[in-house]
């Protein structure tokens, strides 16, 4: 999740060039600032929030919320003030031989 400014030119640029970094590195938009991705476990997380932490503009402030699979099931989503069904989404993987 995150707040970054967006009055000057070059703020609106970094804040478009972390989004788009987000997006190439897998991660899905919930909402406008806030994104969601998949890990395989803690250490996975982990070695994703260093990146994030590389790539956080100077200004702005981003925050970094870690759920197990448990908890993300069981969040509701309402979507036209209807609750969105759906179930468990288990996220695309590459298999190589």
């Amino acid at each position: 999740m995150f707040d970054l400014p967006v009055m000057t030119k070059p703020q609106r640029r970094a804040a478009t060039g972390f989004r788009q970094w987000l997006l190439d590195e897998g991660w899905e938009m919930s909402q406008f600032s806030v994104y969601l991705r998949w890990s395989a476990g803690k250490e996975q997380a982990d070695t994703r929030l260093r990146a994030v932490a590389r790539k956080v503009p100077t200004e702005g402030k981003v925050h970094v919320l870690t759920v197990t699979d448990r908890q993300f099931e069981t969040m509701a989503v309402f979507r036209g003030g209807e609750r969105e069904r759906r179930g468990h989404r288990t996220p695309d993987q590459l298999t190589l031989f």
